[in-house]
């Protein structure tokens, strides 16, 4: 059981697509958090540096050794998302940044929760693109889940996860629903009990969704906007801070 967490990442980890109505995020990552809290049946520290459409990069510059400073019991890691939707990847340069990172946190003896994102890239243009490099970095990794003090969550290849049901209008971040499923890969294999009021299981035993599809108003609202960014050099991440900078108390009653 750990008691301390503190969560790195882009906007899978910050929680983008999980909106609540006061227009914060709230995430697999918050998901985690209250789960642990409830099975502690006390308060936890949690802490969440993540911030959305940083690449892998960043992730490690900016927000590694600031979490390893808050001296949590655990860290959750994720990265290359964004690397991986750029027109070129450079896959083996992605995969020794995250290989360090992982080492780099079980050096100062802090367990490290490594996951792989959902998989989108069926619902996504130019989705084979980048299943194929999500494959090949998944892969390229998989060895880090046999190191002591590391728990790999690989969600990439959680088939279910894929069903458009748990996927934002966006088609490029998960839902709450999606949210929720990631909490529950998460606690599972920490071996923490996944509330039973989530209804992750609900859901998951529940018929698939209709095929997706990518309508002319799809690609105006989303893909477009995209494409600019990327020609501008901009991100949706521009301006934006921590939305949980420490490790601040999260009680049993607040998480549910």
């Amino acid at each position: 059981m750990f008691h301390s967490y503190a969560a790195i990442g882009d906007s899978f980890t910050e929680g983008v697509g999980d909106e609540l109505p006061d227009g914060s995020v709230r995430g697999w990552a918050d998901f985690v958090a209250m789960g642990l809290a409830i099975a502690a049946r006390e308060p936890i520290g949690y802490a969440n540096l993540a911030i959305r459409g940083r690449k892998l990069g960043p992730i490690v510059d900016e927000q590694l050794e600031v979490a390893i400073a808050l001296k949590p019991e655990v860290i959750s890691f994720n990265g290359g998302g964004n690397d991986m939707l750029r027109p070129r990847m450079p896959e083996e340069r992605v995969a020794g940044r995250f290989r360090q990172a992982v080492h780099r946190i079980r050096e100062e003896g802090i367990h490290v929760l490594m996951l792989s994102g959902a998989n989108p890239t069926e619902h996504l243009p130019l989705g084979k693109v980048f299943d194929t490099r999500g494959v090949r970095l998944t892969e390229a990794l998989s060895d880090l889940a046999e190191l002591d003090g590391v728990t790999f969550v690989d969600n990439f290849n959680d088939r279910g996860l894929r069903d458009i049901r748990y996927w934002s209008a966006d088609k490029l971040h998960l839902n709450s629903l999606g949210h929720a499923r990631v909490a529950s890969n998460v606690l599972t294999a920490i071996g923490v009990p996944v509330p039973d009021e989530w209804g992750v299981a609900e859901v998951a035993a529940a018929p698939a969704g209709p095929r997706s599809r990518n309508t002319a108003a799809y690609y105006r609202e989303f893909v477009l906007p995209w494409i600019g960014r990327r020609l501008t050099g901009r991100s949706s991440g521009d301006g934006r801070t921590a939305k949980r900078a420490t490790l601040e108390p999260l009680t049993p009653d607040s998480a549910h």
